[in-house]
């Protein structure tokens, strides 16, 4: 495949995954959604773009987020995250 083939191809998978993601946060807060789309293994450039909001609050929400994990155990994160 060419390079312009696989550019394409990026491209429309990005625009898919952020159609998906937006139905796996609607309704829910921007920390819910920063906290599910990081569950999800999106970066937090990606996040961002999805969420609106920018990349360096995403990072922070995130990080709280681990710190609190460690803190408290995944299992109480995950329930956070529903």
């Amino acid at each position: 495949m060419t390079e312009e083939i696989l550019h394409r191809i990026d491209k429309k998978l990005g625009v898919i995954i952020k159609l998906i993601s937006s139905k796996f946060i609607e309704g829910k807060s921007q920390t819910e959604s920063i906290l599910t789309l990081g569950a999800l293994g999106l970066d937090r450039h990606l996040i961002s773009e999805i969420v609106g909001t920018p990349a360096n609050i995403v990072s922070v929400r995130l990080s709280e987020a681990k710190k609190k994990t460690k803190s408290r155990g995944k299992k109480a994160i995950r329930q956070e995250v529903k």
